[in-house]
């Protein structure tokens, strides 16, 4: 593939509060982060196989997910790469786990893993029936979009005044300052 192809996958369900907070937090960053060219944003839902050629194609993935962390409701955690893949080889902490691991097999075995991947889990307060988060989640999901912004930047697919500009307009601090046109998509 020429160059950089990102994925930004949100994956949940939106009729279990916060079991959604992927797909929020997917759609408040298309809504207000900066535009990253070339990226496509997918609404995974609750996952499927068919979600394997989107990974296949990009070349940096982040991935949204409500994700057990043990930690208090709204936590917002961001696992890269072996980190990612290590901690969705736990026992069960995130809903979708699986379905991820399933997909990230399938990757590897066609050689198309992308090298630059991340997982940004929020710890949940509340899986009943309703189609808004929580507050503590609600008031997470700019946090999370801030860490994605953060890993574009780092990933140099974002150039730094565009992060600063969002985390200023968001009231948050620019995260991964070390070196190291835009389509929305619902999968089928």
């Amino acid at each position: 593939m020429n160059g950089n192809h990102p994925l930004v996958l949100g994956i949940g369900n939106t009729l279990l509060c916060d079991e959604g907070a992927g797909i929020h937090a997917l759609h408040l960053m298309q809504a207000q982060a900066p535009v990253i060219p070339g990226a496509d944003y997918v609404d995974g839902g609750t996952l499927s196989f068919t979600l394997a050629t989107y990974i296949e194609d990009c070349t940096h993935l982040i991935v949204f997910d409500a994700a057990e962390l043990n930690s208090p409701p709204g936590t917002v955690k961001t696992l890269v790469g072996d980190d990612m893949d290590a901690f969705l080889g736990a026992p069960r902490r995130s809903p979708h786990e699986v379905g991820l691991l399933d997909l990230f097999d399938i990757a590897r075995l066609t050689g198309t893993l992308p090298e630059h991947r991340a997982l940004i889990g929020i710890q949940p307060a509340n899986m009943d029936w309703s189609t808004r988060p929580s507050t503590e989640v609600e008031q997470s999901l700019l946090r999370a979009v801030t860490a994605a912004t953060g890993l574009l930047r780092h990933w140099r697919l974002i150039a730094d005044d565009e992060a600063d500009v969002f985390a200023a307009s968001a009231g948050t601090t620019a995260v991964n300052r070390s070196p190291d046109t835009a389509s929305a998509r619902t999968a089928p």
